[in-house]
């Protein structure tokens, strides 16, 4: 498949924190009103994309709205990761309108030294 990641056009986005631990990085987005089966989140050569849809709610025909601000439709966002993310880790979960996604971090490699043969 083509990466659609420059064609996709956001309605709104989710706002995110991106914090790191000392083992790995926690994303979290506000999504209240989406359907976690609406959502996708993709890894691909260090970009994390989150990918989903806030469905409008069925509106009763005699009902008049004075304010409407919350956003609905498709929401698109991308975040480049540093190296040291362990994409075949990754784990998300979604609970109380809070996407939670867990990128672990790969295990630091130690510098060795090489031994010249002579």
């Amino acid at each position: 498949s083509q990466d659609q990641s420059n064609v996709v056009t956001s309605q709104w986005a989710p706002h995110v924190d991106i914090k790191e631990e000392p083992g790995r990085f926690v994303i979290q987005a506000d999504i209240p009103g989406v359907d976690p089966k609406d959502i996708e989140v993709h890894m691909e050569k260090g970009i994390l994309s989150i990918k989903g849809e806030r469905k409008h709610e069925a509106k009763q025909e005699n009902e008049k709205y004075t304010r409407v601000e919350r956003s609905h439709g498709v929401f698109y966002r991308r975040f480049a990761l540093p190296d040291s993310a362990d994409a075949e880790g990754i784990s998300a979960n979604g609970k109380h309108g809070v996407l939670e996604i867990i990128i672990p971090k790969r295990p630091e490699t130690t510098p060795r030294r090489i031994a010249i043969n002579h």
